[in-house]
């Protein structure tokens, strides 16, 4: 596997949790994995495995190879190249990305896959994620067809967000060791650009995205931000598989963060994470406080997770008999919104901007409701959270949220949540009305708990889905040699 970021080693996002989780669970399949991530700043040193010069049109970069143990199969490889990745930040400095990203993933992507070429016996499959390691398949293709352990390995792309799709200029190619005859609609080309995703869907055997639902929405105009008749022209070779958690880090049973463990039979100990929760917000803890539905917040505050509907409908919000608690960052408005609203209603709003882990756990287990009004969500992670430690989630009806939420029935009492489908703040309104009025009742809203609590999400399901893929891959992959050799 190939990817910019893999947690313990460096993370800003979901994509890290997936190249964490997904190799251990192959890996108790009884898959071996090396996982190729860069040596960011901060990053630990591994044992040295090799050192040697990587070449991208001539210019040339040492490169050492670190590897780090991480589960039974599984281990990482820290690509080391200080002028490349000993920086400040991973992509860039606030807004700004760096100017030669460009050349920092296609080393990754080349060097990864020159060290596979030297240090191994053979390789199965090479699985490249989002944009920064679009480039491997087409150096696979391109540089490695006759390549004794390389050649012919069938390639795997995974969609993390097609929002980012890793465009450049086009006079960037010939830095890439790439030729001009590349630069085609049917290649890297995109709109006068050169984009490391369309290079990857163009040149991968198999396609992977998050979630079956966001496999199907990336192919239509609404959400295929201008790559849907990409994706379109390869729907035959697309999968959806829905990310998974790690369930033991993400355990009511024995999450350290917690005051007190609890599960779907017993759920006493989050009531002491209620009031945890209300006390690290500063919040009232007596029984008016305890009593009043608490719905929680940990996301980017961006336009993508729906902050900009939050914002229409804020002063309505606040006239539900809830509190709310948010946890998170992002854009400067949405910043000081909520931060105002913390202060002007400090019995009923707590806002922490920034980050942290142990209170995401504790907001994840203390909060009753889970609100995420995203406007487009390839899979989610914290809605599965929700759901695990029995906070019923509230979401918008798109990608992975519609997949794992299954919106309650009054009638019969099934569901595990509420989801609401039109992109607006009334509609937002009326999913958490429902919600806040099935609180009332705490046999129904118990059954709900429940129900989510039971559900499996771990990765071990969706791991052998990615088996069937690479399975496929290789197929396709013995096929068309074969067809070559005719």
């Amino acid at each position: 596997m190939i990817a910019s970021e893999a947690a313990p080693f460096a993370k800003t996002g979901g994509l890290a949790d997936v190249l964490a989780g997904l190799p251990r669970a192959l890996g108790r399949l009884g898959h071996q994995v090396t996982v190729f991530v860069p040596r960011y700043r901060g990053a630990p040193a591994g044992e040295p495995v090799a050192e040697f010069a990587v070449s991208l049109s001539g210019r040339t970069l040492a490169a050492r190879f670190d590897r780090h143990p991480v589960a039974d199969g599984v281990g990482a490889v820290l690509v080391d190249c200080p002028a490349l990745y000993d920086r400040e930040g991973l992509y860039g400095i606030g807004n700004e990305d760096y100017p030669d990203n460009a050349f920092r993933f296609a080393f990754l992507a080349k060097a990864s896959l020159e060290f596979a070429g030297r240090m191994f016996e053979r390789v199965d499959v090479v699985h490249a994620h989002d944009w920064q390691a679009g480039l491997a398949p087409v150096y696979l293709k391109k540089q490695f067809a006759q390549h004794p352990v390389l050649g012919g390995v069938p390639t795997v792309l995974t969609i993390h967000n097609l929002a980012y799709q890793g465009l450049f200029p086009a006079d960037v190619l010939p830095t890439l060791d790439l030729a001009w005859d590349l630069f085609s609609v049917d290649a890297l080309e995109f709109w006068g650009k050169i984009s490391f995703l369309k290079a990857g869907v163009n040149f991968s055997t198999v396609l992977t995205t998050v979630s079956p639902g966001y496999a199907k929405e990336i192919q239509t105009h609404e959400y295929g931000f201008g790559f849907d008749g990409i994706v379109r022209r390869r729907s035959a070779d697309l999968v959806g598989i829905l990310n998974g958690i790690d369930v033991d880090e993400w355990n009511p049973m024995s999450d350290a963060a917690l005051p007190a463990p609890f599960g779907p039979n017993k759920l006493a100990g989050k009531r002491l994470a209620k009031k945890q929760v209300l006390q690290s917000f500063g919040m009232a803890t007596d029984q008016a406080g305890m009593k009043r539905p608490l719905v929680g917040l940990v996301s980017r505050l961006v336009d993508q997770k729906g902050f900009d509907l939050l914002s229409s409908v804020l002063p309505d919000l606040l006239q539900q008999h809830a509190g709310y608690v948010l946890l998170g960052n992002g854009d400067p408005n949405y910043e000081q919104e909520w931060a105002a609203a913390a202060r002007s209603h400090p019995e009923q709003v707590g806002a922490r901007i920034g980050f942290d882990e142990p209170l995401a756990h504790l907001i994840e287990a203390g909060a009753d409701i889970f609100l995420m009004p995203s406007r487009f969500e390839p899979c989610g992670l914290n809605q599965m959270y929700s759901l695990r430690y029995g906070t019923v989630p509230v979401v918008r009806a798109t990608g992975g949220l519609d997949d794992t939420v299954e919106n309650y029935r009054p009638r019969s009492g099934a569901g595990t949540g509420f989801k609401f489908k039109a992109c607006t703040g009334p509609a937002l309104l009326r999913a958490l009305g429902c919600a806040l009025q099935v609180y009332q009742d705490p046999v129904r809203w118990q059954a709900i708990q429940r129900a989510g609590m039971r559900l499996d999400h771990s990765w071990d399901a969706s791991a052998r889905k990615y088996v069937k893929v690479y399975r496929r891959g290789v197929v396709r992959a013995a096929v068309g040699a074969r067809a070559a050799r005719a």
